[in-house]
């Protein structure tokens, strides 16, 4: 154990004598003032200035991935055990605490400790909720291999994107949608950030959670760094071999019925139909992914209905469906603007039409027609995320779209959209 580790254990261990078990969070929160007593000289080096900081991190480790490991028993016969394990707690979550705000060997703790840096900036920039098992995902994220990044890191990506990690095999960003105005269940999605916008990987995070778990197990991965990663919520999604004893006849079929609904793994089924000669239940699939639904606010699933007729000849209906797809925000098409469009017929009629809305004369004439200034301020937002789509100039429209937002009196959206 290195200095720091018992700096932390000194504390917790004068936290756990406090009470018993049974209430030790409720002893463990007078942390924050005990911890005033560190050192000025101790505190110089820390990556978190404030003792507060260091009592939310102990907190955290004891609440959520050390505690329910304990038993939760008011009885006489498990006030021994609950406070053996008191002590463990304060041991184990000294060394996760002092890795997390002094620094140390143990990378996994050191990366995922920039997880407090995401629950800042969603807190108090994005002005969202936070997940609350935001930092379970960062960490398995890392154990799995992938970069974390700063949510800060938004250069060149759509402005409603905050930044998680780089997947390791892709180089892609994983990240969280900020919607200017979130569909009901899809508050802050987890999204494959594109050039031309993103590809949606999950409803939350923890279906995300629980589908890289479920992958892993079926590719043969040992899960118990995954586990440690996430703690209780990993082993309360999924535990090894449940994807085994289901019965299920392939890992797509697993995942639609146990895990969630994912776009990708529609579209793989729809394909594995046509791939078998099978038109008919390939084009069901793709209807039933296109017309229910499932993925409010998403152009993607109703652009690979379309490829999917193109495909087998429904010219006529492929680019019915691609016009539908073009009235959604072309940042959820999943594809580049101009391949959607040439399925549609469409030419640059749009684009000149767009360019003429985001103008003063362009707000001013739909003022006249007695529009809201709201509305017009949130339709040029629209417009100047659908323009950024077409050339990816991201970082050019950050000003504007959040002036727009302004206009419209989404304040904390503009804050978020203009942060630097």
């Amino acid at each position: 154990m290195n200095g720091a580790e018992g700096i932390c254990l000194c504390v917790g261990l004068r936290v756990m004598t406090m009470a018993a078990a049974s209430s030790v969070i409720s002893a463990a929160t007078s942390f924050r003032s005990l911890f005033s007593w560190l050192p000025c000289s101790s505190r110089h080096h820390h990556r978190h200035s404030h003792p507060r900081e260091f009592a939310s991190a102990f907190l955290h480790s004891l609440k959520f991935t050390l505690l329910p490991r304990c038993k939760a028993s008011n009885s006489k016969e498990h006030v021994a055990t609950n406070s053996q394990c008191g002590l463990r707690l304060a041991v184990s979550a000294s060394r996760s605490v002092a890795q997390t705000c002094f620094g140390g060997s143990r990378a996994s703790h050191t990366e995922a400790a920039t997880g407090m840096d995401h629950v800042k900036f969603i807190k108090d920039v994005a002005a969202c909720e936070v997940p609350v098992h935001l930092q379970s995902l960062l960490n398995l994220l890392h154990a799995k291999g992938d970069k974390i990044v700063s949510p800060e890191n938004r250069r060149g990506i759509i402005p409603l994107a905050i930044p998680l990690a780089e997947d390791h095999l892709s180089s892609s960003i994983i990240a969280l949608l900020r919607w200017p105005t979130p569909p009901e269940g899809m508050e802050l999605p987890v999204v494959q950030v594109q050039k031309y916008g993103v590809f949606l990987l999950a409803k939350s995070v923890d279906q995300y959670m629980h589908r890289l778990l479920v992958e892993a197990d079926v590719e043969g991965k040992n899960l118990d760094p995954y586990f440690s990663a996430t703690g209780d919520i990993g082993r309360h999604l999924y535990s090894v071999g449940d994807f085994m004893k289901s019965k299920f006849s392939s890992l797509d079929a697993y995942l639609l019925k146990m895990v969630g609904l994912f776009p990708d793994v529609f579209e793989r089924l729809a394909l594995k139909h046509l791939e078998r000669g099978d038109e008919v239940s390939a084009l069901v699939s793709g209807e039933f992914y296109a017309t229910k639904g499932h993925f409010p606010g998403f152009g993607r699933p109703i652009v690979f209905n379309a490829e999917l007729m193109l495909k087998v000849g429904r010219k006529t209906e492929a680019r019915d469906a691609a016009k539908i797809a073009l009235k959604l925000p072309w940042w959820t098409l999943g594809n580049s603007y101009e391949k959607v469009a040439e399925i549609a017929g469409w030419g640059d009629e749009k684009i000149e039409y767009m360019k003429e809305k985001i103008t003063e004369d362009g707000k001013k004439e739909e003022l006249q027609k007695g529009k809201a200034l709201a509305q017009v301020a949130l339709d040029q937002g629209a417009f100047l995320l659908d323009l950024a789509t077409v050339d990816g100039s991201w970082d050019d429209i950050r000003e504007p779209l959040a002036s727009c937002y302004t206009e419209a009196g989404l304040e904390n959206l503009s804050k978020f959209i203009n942060w630097h």
